[in-house]
């Protein structure tokens, strides 16, 4: 039997560094990603929209017979996940849920930081799913806007980097958090200068390595998992034209992207 591959969506590039832990997580499968670039960004747009753009990839995805969607994007998580798992009948994991769901297991304090984008901040999705988990747990969080340009500019390790993660995380070291959740997928790229600033006591939970972790643990439980022996091939989509998105996604895998092809989704409705 042909076996089918991973889908994962994300508003831009952000979302491969998901892809990059699900590769790492399970080297032999398949994986067919799309970034909405024509679109991008997600958090400044309504829930509704966010929804219905996140519907119009799942029908581009399902249409490719994908086995397994991830959500590879913290806005289309807070904003569209119930609707994708109402709507499909394949597993969709989006990347908030396993972030919460590690950053309650480890805390000692009971103190959690949330740092992420404007939208993924003012949504409250972290802080809400770590309260289903544990509601005694006392959650911060922070937007850091900023860390997104820094890291598709490959500015992580310099001056300008050490000096907005000083300014952004200063108030949560001064609240006595103990972990850290990177509640947006770009961050990953920041990690090292993240932890620096909070200081090595403060334990960084990684959204994206988690949520490979769930994406392992479903398909293991299904049985939908490719021999080990097998090699998985990786295929990219895009909305828009595909330069930026292979310039930065380069950075953000480590080299590796292959060929990206634009598509548009209007025509693919037809």
């Amino acid at each position: 039997m042909p076996w089918k591959a991973i889908g994962i969506f994300d508003s831009g590039v952000g979302g491969l560094t998901v892809l990059k832990e699900i590769i790492k997580a399970l080297p032999q499968e398949d994986t067919i990603y799309f970034g909405d670039t024509a679109r991008v960004p997600y958090g400044t747009k309504s829930p509704e929209t966010v929804t219905r753009y996140s519907l119009e990839i799942a029908s581009f995805l399902v249409h490719r017979d994908i086995k397994l969607l991830v959500v590879a994007c913290n806005t289309a998580s807070a904003c569209a996940l119930e609707a994708l798992q109402q709507t499909l009948s394949i597993p969709v994991v989006g990347v908030i849920e396993p972030g919460a769901r590690r950053a309650a297991s480890v805390t000692r304090s009971g103190k959690i930081g949330v740092i992420g984008t404007e939208g993924t901040i003012r949504s409250s999705a972290y802080a809400k799913a770590i309260k289903r988990i544990n509601p005694e747990v006392e959650v911060v969080t922070r937007a850091c806007p900023l860390f997104v340009p820094l890291a598709e500019e490959g500015w992580t390790d310099n001056e300008v980097a050490h000096l907005t993660a000083r300014i952004y995380l200063t108030g949560l070291r001064e609240a006595g958090v103990d972990t850290l959740v990177l509640g947006c997928t770009h961050y990953p790229l920041l990690k090292r200068v993240i932890g620096e600033t909070i200081g090595e006591d403060v334990k960084l939970v990684d959204s994206a390595e988690e949520t490979a972790r769930t994406v392992a643990e479903i398909l293991r439980g299904r049985d939908l998992l490719r021999p080990s022996s097998e090699q998985g091939n990786h295929h990219y989509f895009v909305s828009d034209v595909p330069a930026g998105f292979i310039r930065v996604g380069n950075r953000f895998l480590g080299g590796r992207l292959g060929d990206v092809y634009q598509v548009s989704l209007d025509a693919e409705k037809g």
